[in-house]
């Protein structure tokens, strides 16, 4: 099954990277039903969503290890895993940025990351960027609130985590928070689009 994923997940890629102009190229939408992927964490094991058993479903925050605003989050993304974690919601954390271009942004890096922030969390590494594409992230760090239903996910929020980077202590609106108690409660998201603000995503030349 995960081979089957690694390759459904390649093949959908390629689809996307040749054919710039479909709907895959703007990633999925509010509603859309979200596949599942197979990308390595920071100990060499491939994880995917379905490894995750029971879940109710996923935070899944597209980061990096250099980006200013992601270094600003690092320790709310670590208390979204703290807090959801045992209600089956976790967080998924994706490091799609090219390494060539970014090398703040490697592997190597990401593994030293992990360890010195000690991340609660799975850190992925997307290093052909075809998750990215697929989810349409486009900044860093960019959210995307999965629900799972039965054996379907489907995407009920989008975009940032809160409304105030710069100042945890004054945060007014909790974006993704409000989504995920939403989803818990079986009610409906009632914002489920933000802007992300971050640092562009990295794309290979």
């Amino acid at each position: 099954m995960k081979l089957l994923n690694r390759i459904s997940t390649y093949l959908i890629g390629l689809l996307m990277l040749g054919s710039s102009n479909s709907a895959f190229s703007q990633g999925y939408k509010i509603g859309d039903v979200v596949g599942d992927f197979s990308l390595k964490n920071t100990s060499g094991l491939m994880v995917s969503l379905s490894d995750m058993k029971d879940m109710k479903g996923y935070i899944i925050v597209f980061t990096c290890n250099h980006c200013p605003f992601s270094i600003a989050y690092e320790d709310r993304i670590i208390a979204l895993q703290a807090k959801y974690q045992s209600k089956k919601f976790p967080v998924v954390a994706i490091n799609s940025n090219d390494k060539v271009v970014s090398p703040d942004d490697s592997y190597e890096e990401m593994i030293k990351r992990f360890a010195e922030k000690n991340f609660n969390f799975n850190y992925l590494y997307d290093e052909n960027q075809v998750v990215a594409r697929l989810f349409g992230a486009a900044r860093t760090p960019h959210v995307f609130v999965v629900e799972k239903v039965k054996n379907d996910m489907f995407l009920r929020y989008v975009g940032a985590i809160d409304d105030n980077t710069d100042e945890p202590s004054e945060v007014k609106k909790k974006y993704v928070e409000n989504a995920v108690d939403q989803i818990l409660e079986g009610k409906e998201v009632t914002v489920n689009t933000t802007k992300a603000i971050g640092c562009s995503l990295k794309w290979k030349k």
